[in-house]
């Protein structure tokens, strides 16, 4: 009953009412499946009868898209429809860019029915709701049900790009400089492996890293930073490459670029100082390492909805991997209208050379028919060299990279009109509509030519989709070659006389070779994406209990007298098993440090008793409890004083929890560089996190008690609270 109202409203709103193969779609997607829908197929359309029956629930219904400007689109678009059925919606991303919501609008936002968003926006709301320092603050409700748009470019491709809130910046170490020089000596497959995207140093590696350094043991702990960097500067030169992973912008600084779409993504840095190694690479200015305040996952985002739905037009190859992940299946949509477009078999090539002839011959057979043309290549360095290629063949042409994203959609808009020729990265991909005319139509429609063999099929799926809209003629055909990067990562050498041609070879064999190593990349990808997982299920799993503990802290029952005591009894009995013999200095040390900042009689008297630890530690209890009248006493009113000591607990947590992140992202890239010693990276990686909560639970218990005790409060006419904390 609910899709027949939306499919009525869809009609008188839109002028367009959902074919049954959509409504078919939009039932999937209400019971959580994954659904796989061709380009064109109306998936916003498809999107308004699930959204519409979740919205009825009064909890929360949200779909998150994989960019502003569509999310704004849709919500204005497709919120007539739910305005006209009674539903409330907003877009949870703002019309000025520059600008950020306040706490109380983005309230309002996620108290509608609908809310249209990125999945970028969404979790950095996440991160900065459980941020909030009191319960009035926080905005985001239980989530509920969520939608995905190009549900495998979120789930997958952009799986392993953690969200990550920086704050305050580390004291810049000046390790960069040193490890990216003393990696610049090194010699791969003697000094260090590299195997897709990990490399280690070999034996011979590590011995030449303890002499560059003078150090005995390159794991052992006291190196932790030596290790960081040096890993750091090795992946720097060896798993990141310029005008592929990123780019040096005009203002000279470094851009990375989005692996799945090839565009800049200006603002985004990469973690744990793995940018800064770049950045020393380049001999650019290496920026300031901040510390990370919070992280999280896609992966771990969209685990938390109870009810998950998602499409895409290139999600089947991909079904096994998802089921696996996020338990949930895919079902495949039947288009409306059959695919009219020929996807011809690929054309093989021994070398880089005569591939990108032979495309560019392809592409001016159909440019010779006024046909348009769409060339779809890797890199940038790529799309530049067949720009050069078809300047030679004086045929005028548009290029689309990440260098000249700005004019995508004037690009795009121009792309299927009669005899253009356009040179794009796989940006021209996901979320784009390349429209024909008749006469377009009556020629064959778009042809799509790959140039090189893409990292999985489903990237090569959605560049041929490109062509074939709606049941629109087209054309599609890739170049494929020894020399593509997916192909010549494996066995260079064996290959490289075919390459040269000292020997010939067979376009079979060439076949048997590329699809082979396409195989096996998307293999790897599956296992980082998979070993990624298990090492954020240590984060999720800590941030879990974090975020739980400052809720109840938020909801629940204030704290009392008795909780702090009993927390500083932990902390004094901490202290007196770590200093079996306790002088006068320690113990100074402690009380000054830890409870009271003045030395009274009572505290004097300790000192004259320290061989009687059981006198010391009621004696320390007891400057606790007289610490916590004092502050009580000083800020008046019990109630001020219940506000008090939760807000220096939260505080103790947070500054705790900065650390830890920070720690732990700077742990997996240490753990990744041990591969030598055939050891369980995992598993080291998670007795390491463990070891470091356990000490991060007992600096909060050390924290929060000097918070409370050594602050400084007063509150103003507002009763707002100034604290100066210890």
């Amino acid at each position: 009953e609910a899709y027949a109202v939306v499919c009525q409203a869809d009609r008188r709103i839109l002028g367009k009412r959902p074919y049954d193969v959509q409504v078919l779609g939009a039932i999937a997607m209400h019971k959580g499946y994954l659904c796989e829908m061709n380009t064109g197929e109306g998936k916003t359309l498809v999107a308004t009868l699930p959204m519409y029956l979740n919205g009825l629930t009064g909890k929360s219904a949200i779909l998150v898209t994989t960019n502003e400007y569509l999310a704004l689109r849709d919500a204005d678009e497709m919120g007539e429809v739910y305005n006209f059925l009674g539903l409330t919606v907003a877009a949870g991303v703002n019309k000025d860019a520059s600008k950020r919501f306040t706490n109380e609008e983005k309230k309002e936002i996620y108290s509608k029915d609908i809310v249209y968003t990125t999945h970028a926006v969404l979790g950095f709301d996440y991160l900065f709701d459980n941020l909030c320092k009191d319960a009035s603050e926080k905005f985001l409700r239980e989530f509920n049900y969520v939608i995905i748009d190009e549900a495998d470019s979120v789930l997958l491709d952009s799986a392993q790009t953690p969200l990550v809130i920086s704050g305050s910046p580390k004291v810049q170490s000046n390790l960069y400089e040193l490890a990216n020089f003393f990696v610049t000596t090194l010699e791969p497959g003697i000094h260090f492996e590299k195997e897709e995207k990990k490399v280690w140093l070999t034996e011979e590696g590590i011995q030449r890293a303890e002499e560059f350094f003078e150090i005995d043991n390159f794991y052992g702990e006291e190196n932790f930073e030596v290790n960081r960097h040096v890993t750091l500067a090795l992946r720097a030169h060896a798993l990141f490459e310029i005008e592929r992973d990123y780019v040096i912008n005009r203002e000279g600084e470094l851009v990375l670029l989005d692996n799945e779409s090839g565009r800049m993504m200006p603002g985004v840095k990469m973690r744990g100082g793995q940018h800064q190694a770049i950045e020393q690479k380049e001999l650019i200015e290496v920026t300031q390492e901040n510390r990370s305040v919070a992280s999280i996952t896609y992966q771990n985002l969209f685990l938390m909805f109870p009810h998950m739905a998602g499409m895409s037009g290139t999600i089947k190859d991909a079904a096994e991997e998802i089921f696996e992940i996020y338990h949930k299946k895919v079902v495949v949509i039947p288009t409306n209208h059959p695919i009219m477009r020929k996807d011809h078999k690929d054309i093989f090539f021994p070398d880089f050379e005569s591939q990108f002839n032979a495309a560019i011959k392809e592409a001016i057979k159909h440019h010779e028919t006024n046909q348009p043309v769409l060339i779809v290549a890797s890199t940038i360095a790529e799309t530049e060299y067949l720009s050069r290629l078809l300047i030679n063949e004086r045929i005028p042409h548009n290029v689309l990279n990440a260098n000249n994203a700005f004019w995508e959609a004037e690009i795009i808009k121009e792309a299927g009109n009669l005899g253009a020729v356009t040179v794009a990265t796989s940006m021209a991909g996901r979320g784009t509509d390349i429209k024909l005319s008749d006469e377009v139509k009556a020629l064959g429609g778009l042809a799509v030519i790959g140039v090189g063999r893409m990292t999985n099929i489903r990237q090569e799926r959605q560049a041929r989709g490109r062509a074939g809209r709606q049941g629109d003629p087209g054309f599609s055909i890739f170049f494929v070659s020894l020399e593509d990067d997916v192909v010549s990562s494996f066995d260079n050498e064996k290959l490289e006389p075919y390459i040269e041609g000292k020997k010939k070879i067979s376009s079979r064999k060439i076949k048997r070779y590329v699809n082979r190593s396409q195989r096996i990349t998307e293999e790897r990808a599956r296992d980082s994406r998979k070993k990624a997982l298990d090492y954020d299920l240590v984060m999720k799993l800590q941030r879990n209990l974090l975020y739980n503990t400052r809720n109840d802290l938020l909801y629940g029952a204030n704290l009392t007298f008795k909780d702090i005591i009993s927390i500083a009894k932990e902390n004094i009995d901490i202290f007196l098993s770590e200093n079996d013999k306790l002088t006068s200095s320690d113990l100074t040390r402690y009380i000054l440090d830890n409870i009271s900042y003045t030395i009274d009689d009572k505290a004097a008297g300790l000192l004259d008793r320290l061989d009687d630890r059981e006198y010391v530690r009621k004696g320390l209890i007891d400057i606790v409890k007289q610490g916590l009248n004092r502050q009580e006493t000083h800020i008046g009113y019990r109630e001020d004083m219940a506000k008090f000591m939760r807000i220096a607990t939260l505080r103790a947590i947070d500054d705790a929890w900065v650390e830890e992140v920070d720690y732990l992202q700077q742990l997996q890239f240490a753990v990744s560089g041990r591969a030598t010693a055939q050891r369980n990276l995992v598993f080291e990686y998670k007795r390491d996190a463990l070891y470091s909560f356990r000490l991060m639970e007992q600096e909060i218990k050390k924290n929060i008690v000097r918070n409370i005790l050594l602050s400084d409060v007063t509150i103003d006419e507002e009763e707002e609270f100034h604290i100066m904390y210890p």
